[in-house]
This record gives C-alpha cells, structure tokens and sequence, in this order.
C-alpha cells in the first residue's frame, strides 16, 4: 500500500497521509506508475460525463485544466527545463545539466509549453468529437508506462537524489512484465498505431538524450510524458 501511496504523491497533487519509506518501497513504488496514469484517465473521463452541456471547445479546455490540475504541472515542468537545456546548453552536457536544474525558465521553455498545450488541447477536441473515451482513460496510463520504460533501459544521471534510490531498486522482473502487460492492453483497446506512436517517441527522446546529456534525469522523464501523451493521441486522431 506504500507502495501505492508513493506513487501517487510523486506523479499527482492528490493528498495522501505521510508515512516513512524504505528504499526496497521506493522502487515498488515504479509498479504503480501505470496505476496512476489510469487514475488520472479516470477523472478525466468522469469530468468528461458532466460537462456536456457546454461547447466542445469549453469541454476540452476544462479537461486540460483538470489534466495539468491533477499533476500539478509537474511533467511540464520537465518539458519546460528540457527545452531550456537543449537551447541553452549548446551541446555541452554538463551545461545542459546546470540550466535543468535552475528553477527558471527561458523564453524557449514558454514557447515550447504554449506550443504543446495548444497541440493538446486541439486532439483533445478532436478526441471529444470521435467520442473516443478510451483515448482519455488510456492515454495518460501510456504516458507513466513511457517513465517504466525510459528506467529499465536508460543511464540515471543525477547522484545522491530520490531518482537514484528508486533506480537501484527497481523490481526488474516485476518492471518488465508490467510494460509487457501495459502494451499487450493497449493493443487491444487503442491499436497498434498507439504502441508504434509511443515507443517511437520514446526512441527519438532516448537517443538524444543519450547523446546530448549521456543518459536520463527527472526531467527527462517528465518532457517524455507529455511528448508520448501527445502522439498518442495525435495518433488516434489520425
């Protein structure tokens, strides 16, 4: 239950009762990451059900909300201090390393979440207009089951910090069975053109990451979320 409890508050601002980790908790907690993006559709589909009374236009800008809401920008957070990075680091990774972690954002950074928002919010109605439910209860699943992912096959850079602990003690085999489950779901719910859309992105953020900082950080994994939550639902209205 910890476990669970962990989870939930590091990927939303839902409250929880606090309570003392151990590390073995710590990386139990990835498990339920998934979890948590099905928890997060949930409220979105429910939300959904009672604004219909409103323009399309209305409706998706309030799920929005309630999807920014629910995670307290956190992933946006990410994506923000990686756009600053990938621009002001100029190739230099320890650069690009020091400017993802000064709490400031640039004017790339604005741009690039103005960007993203308002691609976000145009599927979103596209999504409504297809009355296509699933694409909200699953979307933000696949967009945690990316961070599983980026784990078990990406360097960890930043030392001595909570992402570490949970990287020393990810349950492995437990990790790959629960991709393998989160992928072989979504094939039959969404279609394989989700699955290709989303392990595609994860690739190209993979592979320049790689190059650029030599491996993954927290904010890596957040500017994944959003990045995957994106094509997946471009891809669904395609």
């Amino acid at each position: 239950m910890n476990a669970f409890l962990l989870a939930l508050q590091f990927l939303t601002v839902i409250p929880t009762h606090s309570f003392n980790a151990n590390d073995k908790q710590l990386g139990q907690s990835s498990l339920f990451y998934p979890v948590i993006g099905l928890l997060i559709g949930s409220f979105l589909v429910a939300s959904s059900q009672f604004i219909t009374p409103y323009s399309i236009f209305t409706q998706a800008s309030l799920i929005l909300i309630l999807w920014v809401l629910l995670t307290g920008g956190l992933h946006l957070d990410g994506l923000a201090d990686c756009a600053d990075a990938w621009v002001g680091g100029f190739g230099d990774q320890q650069r690009s390393l020091d400017i993802m972690k000064d709490p400031a954002s640039g004017p790339i950074a604005v741009v690039v979440l103005l960007l993203l928002l308002l691609l976000k919010w145009s599927l979103i109605i596209s999504v409504l207009e297809q009355q296509n439910v699933n694409a909200l209860l699953w979307t933000p699943l696949l967009g945690r089951l990316a961070i599983l992912i980026l784990m078990s096959t990406s360097h960890y850079l930043r030392r001595g910090g909570l992402g570490e602990k949970i990287i020393a003690n990810l349950p492995s085999v437990e990790v790959k069975i629960t991709i393998l489950i989160g992928l072989l779901m979504t094939v039959f719910i969404l279609g394989i053109s989700s699955i290709m859309a989303m392990l595609l992105t994860i690739f190209i953020i993979r592979l320049f990451a790689n190059k650029r900082l030599g491996g993954v950080t927290g904010d890596v994994y957040g500017a994944t979320v959003e990045l995957v939550e994106v094509s997946i639902l471009l891809s669904l209205t395609l």
